[in-house]
């Protein structure tokens, strides 16, 4: 072959190819040996050996059998699932026992527990995705949310807020668990110390902007309210065309619509900008669903290899984490709130006659207008 394509001078690989369909690897071989005057010899076996389920053509089934069974066994006999651990050494022990392999021929528990990585089964953290219960109002709030939050991202004259507290922060040398490429030394008992700090987000799902604010004492109605107030001020010019806020929460103690506090001063922040005000809440056990929680899974996953031991940590690891490409702009909240602040009944039943509740949704659903100037 090498010969041949020898003769037929510049380009001749190719003219080879196209006439004769050799191939050209095994053109340059010859070639090789030609001008060398050394035979070579393919190295077959060198090339390792075939994948396992070449030998055993039902392994990959099998295991997806047994691991798609979520390996959970009922003692009273009622269902056919397995109480185990579902490790790689488990599912070949279960391969020799349900699908009667020998040892022999399986392959290592390393091999097994590449398969399963391969099939997907690669360890995961269990997902809290299952909501502790619905009420008879859930799919209708969903879909009254799902409504007015697709008319406000449709509409300039309309802008979306996503609001929610994380959990308070504790500042000690505590591990947070999560991992980090230098040797980070916590206390080895962990305990409550008296200093914490809890971040209130304000996001714009729509524009991709994150503010946190990371208030040292009670997250009350006032600081809630405080933190939509910096918000709206720093970012109403960009927004010239806005007249109605929409403003997602998760209906906690602190904001629900029922807090006087909370109405009260909302109703104070619609009559200083001039604004529209929609409160559109999730249903309970379903505030995952509200945007602004996704940040607090990010925020957690960034610093939790670390110590957080002050105010000022916090500050640092929250400014230079990004959500979604983008860093968020972060406040330390020097203002002490009082817990305990509420209208007296009468106040907030002539309070009240300002909202417009929507009717059998009332709780989860009002729009607050301002007062004619």
């Amino acid at each position: 072959m090498a010969r041949v394509v020898k003769s037929l001078g510049q380009g001749g690989q190719r003219r080879a190819e196209a006439e004769l369909g050799w191939v050209r690897s095994t053109i340059r071989k010859g070639i090789h040996e030609l001008e060398s005057g050394f035979e070579c010899y393919d190295n077959f076996a060198g090339r390792g050996r075939k994948a396992v389920e070449e030998h055993l053509p039902n392994l990959l089934d099998d295991i997806k059998t047994i691991v798609d069974a979520e390996s959970q066994t009922d003692p009273t006999f009622k269902t056919t699932r397995l109480y185990i651990r579902l490790s790689a050494a488990e599912v070949r022990a279960q391969l020799i026992k349900q699908k009667e392999y020998s040892d022999e021929e399986l392959p290592t528990t390393e091999t097994i527990r590449t398969k399963l990585n391969q099939l997907g089964y690669y360890p995961k953290k269990v997902k809290k995705s299952q909501p502790k219960k619905k009420i008879p109002e859930t799919d209708a709030i969903f879909e009254q949310v799902d409504k007015v939050n697709a008319a406000a991202d449709a509409d300039e004259a309309q802008l979306r807020l996503s609001v929610d507290a994380k959990g308070a922060v504790l500042l000690a040398l505590l591990s947070r668990g999560g991992f980090n490429r230098i040797e980070v030394k916590a206390l080895d008992h962990d305990f409550r110390p008296d200093e914490k700090v809890t971040p209130v987000g304000v996001f714009l799902p729509q524009y991709n902007q994150l503010y946190i604010f990371l208030v040292s004492g009670s997250v009350t109605s006032d600081a809630i309210v405080d933190c939509i107030h910096a918000v709206w001020t720093m970012i109403a010019d960009q927004f010239p065309l806005v007249q109605t806020l929409v403003i997602n929460q998760d209906n906690g103690p602190e904001c629900h619509s029922r807090r006087t506090q909370f109405m009260n001063r909302m109703t104070q922040l619609v009559d200083e900008f001039q604004l529209n005000i929609q409160l559109a809440y999730y249903p309970p056990y379903h505030s995952k669903y509200n945007p602004v929680e996704r940040v607090w899974g990010v925020l957690e996953n960034y610093w939790n290899g670390s110590l957080l031991d002050s105010v000022k940590t916090v500050f640092h690891f929250a400014q230079n984490m990004t959500y979604n490409g983008v860093h968020p702009i972060v406040e330390i909240v020097k203002k002490t709130y009082h817990t305990g602040v509420k209208l007296t009944q009468k106040a907030m039943d002539e309070l009240e006659k300002r909202f417009e509740r929507l009717p059998g949704l009332e709780k989860w659903f009002v729009l607050i207008r301002p007062l004619p100037t």
